[in-house]
């Protein structure tokens, strides 16, 4: 080929420059070579490492790869529903729990000044029991301590009861030393329980300006750690601390508030935040079997001689290298920890997950009111379900 023919070969390949129509002016264009080995790659993109990016690539197949070998459910499989058999009755427990007299009741107004022992300097004018009626009517209807009183004045007008009702300082200064006492449901004395942790906001800036604006230093929020039934939906036990404390550490304060009711713990299912050898040992001297995985990167516990210690751990991690994970999980009954979690999200869905409080001694009083109040309506009545299975079919395949 003749350097002529070559020059018109190269002019044919080579793209047009092409003109603007909105500003008249004239863009080259550029020519985009294959990238054919590392040399073109480099001259195509510069500063990027199309070799990576190759890699990436091939890791996407594998992953696809991976998908692929998972087994695919059966055409006739089965899916298992659950329906609500006491719908009646479930119904009008959630018809209830907008009752006043839920929370003011003749009892509480029989008992609504304080009878107690003299003490000294001022003297207590109302109860405990009004104290915590008003304070649970606050709760339940999310009111600021003004409205409260309000409310509170405005029903013993309407119903002509002749009681003084606190002002809105008295409540609040009650508040910080107030005794709650957790009031349950359960009528068994041996029971399987669960413990979890959850963390309600105190202040910060909500959803919508932290994804928009990004958060700011003054965010603030505490940990409420929750012992709770399985089987009924009540809460057994509750602390409130702040947010760098172990979630192992409050165990024994929450199986204390369990005993002084006279409910003796026969197992106690946790997650691996309560894998920790003063929860083990705890859980030992007190004679309950724990149902808590131990972590994945887990090791025997053994004595100064290197022997394996008779421990309930070590009994788990036996159980799971001889089985699976997964299976242990199931016959052990730890999947019975979700209700635990349930109960969480019961809480703040009709409580709300920040705290009104600003000192801690307050806020530890309205989390033990709040549970107080969320086992009050599941005294009410809770729904109980029956499981249904259904045939899907395929359709696409017929």
């Amino acid at each position: 080929m003749s350097r002529v023919q070559s020059k018109a070969k190269t002019a044919k390949e080579a793209p047009k420059s092409k003109k603007d129509k909105n500003t008249g002016k004239v863009v080259k264009a550029v020519k985009v070579v294959k990238a054919k080995n590392s040399k073109n790659r480099e001259k195509v993109k510069k500063g990027k490492n199309l070799d990576n990016a190759v890699k990436g690539k091939n890791a996407k197949k594998v992953v696809r790869a991976k998908k692929d070998k998972t087994p695919k459910k059966s055409v006739n499989a089965k899916k298992v529903t659950k329906k609500i058999k006491n719908w009646a009755g479930y119904n009008n427990s959630l018809i209830g729990r907008g009752s006043i007299t839920l929370w003011l009741d003749d009892s509480v107004v029989k008992n609504w000044y304080h009878t107690g022992k003299l003490q000294k300097g001022a003297q207590y004018l109302y109860s405990e029991h009004c104290i915590t009626s008003l304070l649970s009517l606050k709760c339940y209807f999310k009111l600021p301590y003004r409205q409260t009183i309000g409310l509170a004045r405005s029903l013993f007008h309407l119903l002509q009861i002749d009681k003084e009702v606190p002002s809105y300082t008295q409540l609040s200064r009650r508040a910080a030393t107030l005794n709650v006492k957790i009031a349950t449901h359960s009528t068994s004395s041996k029971l399987h329980l669960v413990i979890d942790s959850t963390g309600l906001k105190v202040y910060g800036e909500g959803e919508w300006k932290t994804r928009q604006h990004g958060y700011s230093k003054h965010r603030t929020w505490r940990k409420l750690h929750l012992l709770v039934n399985p089987e009924t939906g009540d809460i057994e036990g509750v602390t409130l601390t702040e947010n760098g404390v172990d979630d192992a550490s409050q165990v024994e304060p929450l199986l204390t508030q369990a005993a002084e009711r006279g409910v003796e713990v026969i197992k106690l299912g946790g997650d691996g935040a309560y894998d920790r050898k003063k929860c083990w040992d705890l859980l030992a001297k007190k004679g309950i079997q724990g149902i808590i995985p131990p972590q994945e990167n887990a090791a025997y516990w053994v004595d100064e001689n290197g022997e394996l210690l008779d421990h309930e751990r070590n009994k788990i991690l036996k159980r799971i290298d001889a089985t699976s994970r997964k299976e242990w999980k199931e016959q052990s009954g730890y999947h019975r920890r979700s209700l635990g979690e349930t109960a969480m999200f019961r809480f703040k869905k009709i409580l709300g997950n920040s705290l009104f409080s600003r000192e801690i001694e307050t806020q530890q009083t309205e989390a033990a009111i709040k549970v107080n109040v969320l086992n009050k309506l599941t005294g009410l009545g809770m729904p109980s379900y029956e499981q249904i299975k259904n045939d899907i079919l395929n359709t696409a395949a017929s």
